[in-house]
C-alpha cells in the first residue's frame, strides 16, 4: 500500500523572518512547507507544483496579496488560501473572503491558531475533492442532465448546448426570468474544453453604473478616488474560462462599446492603465428582455447584439413545458426534505393537478420557492393541494386580470411621443412613456409592492429596479421593505 502523501503548504511573504517562523511551526507538525519571497516567486512555484494550501501575506511590495490571491484563484479556483497580515483591516478581510480566501489571520498569530486554520482548510479541500470525485462518478453530464426533459423544446435546448459547447462561439441565452438561463450557461461551460477553467457569473443589472468598467476590466491603484490598490476585473479572473453576463440588457449604453471592443479584440484595458492586456475568455450572455425591441428604441447597440448572438438558445417558460412541472416539484421537495430535515416527501394527486394547472409566471425559480416553503410548513409526509393554494394565491399577487388592463394601458403611444424628432426618437419616447405608465399601474395594483409588481409585469425585480431609477419612480413606497 502506498504511503499517504504529506500535504504541502506554500508560505508567501516578503519578510524572510516571517517565513522562517512559519516554516518552523509546520515542520514541527510534520507537514511539508515551501517558502516564496513575493508574489512572482509564489506563482512560479504554483505553476511548477500545486500546493494543498497557501499562506499568503497581504502587504508585499510590487504584487500585493490581493493580486496574488486573484491570480491563484484564476489558475486553481479550489486552492485554499489563508491571508496573513499585520494590519487589522476589516475592509481588507471582507474583500479577501469575497475573493475566495478561506481565512484571514492578523499577526501576531498564535501557533495553534495558525495550525488549526491550515488543518481546517485541508479538511475542507479534501471534502470538496471527494464531492467532485462523486460527481465525476455520476458522469460529466452534471448540469446537462438537469436539463433533460421529454418536452421537445427542451430537447432542442439540450441539443443546442451539445452543438455549441465545443466551439468558441459567443452565446446569447433568451428566456423569461427564472427559466434556468444560468443553468444552460453552466452546462455549455461544463461540456466545453474549458470545463476545468473558471466560470465567472455576474449580474449586469446589479453593478452600479459608475463601477461597471472597474468590475469588468479591473483598475490600477489610484485610478479613481478610493482605488487604494490594483484590482483585477471579471475578464481577468475568467481568463481561459467562461464569463457569464446575466441580464445583459441592463448594461448601460456608455459601457456597451467597451464590452464590444473587449469581445472583438480579446483585449481589455484596466481603468487607469495605458496598457492593453490580452484575455482568452468565452462570453455567454443572457437576457429576459427582447434585445431587438431595445435596439429599436436605442437602448442597446445593434453591433453588440450581433457580437453576442453568434449562437442563440431560447429557453421555453415552464407553462410551455407542463410535463416538467411535477418532476421538478418532486425534486425540489426532496432537496428541501434533505436540507431542512422535514418529513414531507410526497405530493398528492390533488397537489400535482394544482401545480400543473398553474401558469408559473416566475418559472422554475418560483416553483422551487413554493415547494421549499410547502416542505418547510408541512407537518406530514404528504403535501396536498390545500398546502399550496394559499401560497399560489399570494404568489399571484393582485391577480392575472390586471395584466390585460395593463396591456390596454400601454398599447397606444401618448400624444407627447408624437411631438417632433426622428422616427427612432418618437418610438423611444413612446416606449419609455408606455413603460412608465405600466410600472405605475402595476405598483398601484399591488399597493406599491415591487416584487409583486415585477411578477405582474412579467419581469425580474432587478430589471424593474433599474427602470424605477431610470424613470425617477424609486421613491414609491414598498410595504415589503
Amino acid at each position: 500500500m502506498a504511503a499517504e502523501r504529506v500535504p504541502r503548504i506554500l508560505a508567501v511573504d516578503d519578510n524572510p523572518t516571517n517565513l522562517r517562523q512559519v516554516a518552523a511551526v509546520f515542520e514541527a507538525e510534520g507537514l511539508s512547507i515551501s517558502l516564496a519571497e513575493g508574489g512572482e516567486a509564489a506563482l512560479a512555484q504554483v505553476e511548477a507544483e500545486l500546493p494543498n494550501v497557501v499562506l499568503l501575506d497581504l502587504r508585499m511590495p510590487g504584487m500585493d496579496g490581493m493580486e496574488v490571491l486573484a491570480r491563484l484563484k484564476a489558475v486553481a479556483p479550489q486552492l485554499p488560501v489563508i491571508m496573513l497580515t499585520s494590519y487589522g483591516e476589516v475592509q481588507s478581510a471582507v474583500e479577501a473572503i469575497r475573493r475566495g480566501a478561506e481565512d484571514f489571520l492578523v499577526r501576531p498569530i498564535p501557533n495553534d491558531r495558525l495550525v488549526l486554520s491550515v488543518r481546517q482548510a485541508l479538511e475542507r479541500r479534501q471534502l470538496r475533492t471527494e464531492v467532485e470525485s462523486l460527481r465525476r462518478m455520476v458522469g460529466r453530464q452534471g448540469y446537462l442532465a438537469r436539463l433533460n426533459s421529454s418536452n421537445p423544446a427542451m430537447r432542442e435546448v439540450v441539443d443546442a448546448i451539445r452543438q455549441v459547447a465545443a466551439s468558441n462561439f459567443t452565446v446569447l441565452i433568451r428566456g423569461e426570468t427564472g427559466t434556468g438561463k444560468e443553468l444552460v450557461a453552466r452546462a455549455i461551460h461544463q461540456e466545453s474544453a474549458r470545463a476545468d477553467k473558471p466560470f465567472v457569473a455576474i449580474d449586469s443589472g446589479a453593478i452600479p453604473e459608475a463601477l461597471i468598467e472597474s468590475e469588468l476590466f479591473g483598475h490600477e491603484k489610484g485610478a479613481f478616488s478610493g482605488a487604494d490598490r490594483r484590482k483585477e476585473g471579471h475578464f481577468q479572473i475568467a481568463n481561459t474560462g467562461t464569463l457569464f453576463l446575466d441580464e445583459v440588457s441592463n448594461l448601460p449604453m456608455a459601457s456597451q462599446p467597451k464590452l464590444l471592443r473587449a469581445i472583438q479584440e480579446r483585449q481589455i484595458r484596466a481603468v487607469g492603465s495605458s496598457r492593453a492586456q490580452a484575455v482568452d475568455v468565452r462570453v455567454i450572455a443572457a437576457s429576459n428582455a427582447d434585445l431587438n425591441e431595445q435596439i429599436n428604441r436605442g437602448s442597446f447597440r445593434q453591433d453588440l447584439y450581433f457580437r453576442l448572438a453568434e449562437f442563440v438558445i431560447s429557453v421555453p417558460p415552464l407553462r410551455e413545458r407542463r410535463e416538467d412541472i411535477v418532476p421538478l416539484a418532486r425534486a425540489f421537495v426532496e432537496e428541501a426534505r434533505a436540507e431542512l430535515k422535514r418529513p414531507a416527501s410526497l405530493l398528492t394527486d390533488a397537489a400535482t393537478s394544482l401545480l400543473e394547472a398553474y401558469d408559473w409566471p416566475g418559472n422554475i425559480r418560483q416553483l422551487r420557492n413554493v415547494m421549499r416553503r410547502a416542505a418547510l410548513q408541512s407537518s406530514g409526509v404528504a403535501i396536498d393541494a390545500a398546502d399550496l393554494k394559499a401560497m399560489l394565491s399570494e404568489e399571484n399577487g393582485a391577480g392575472e386580470h390586471h395584466a390585460a388592463g395593463l396591456a390596454l394601458q400601454v398599447s397606444s403611444p401618448p400624444p407627447s411621443a408624437l411631438a417632433t424628432g426622428s422616427l427612432r426618437d418618437i418610438a423611444k419616447t413612446a416606449v419609455e412613456e408606455a413603460e412608465k405608465r405600466a410600472i405605475v399601474a402595476a405598483l398601484r395594483a399591488t399597493q406599491g409592492h415591487k416584487q409583486k409588481a415585477a411578477r405582474l409585469l412579467k419581469t425580474d425585480y432587478k430589471t424593474l429596479f433599474v427602470k424605477l431609477k431610470r424613470y425617477g419612480l424609486g421613491n414609491i413606497r414598498d410595504p415589503a421593505q
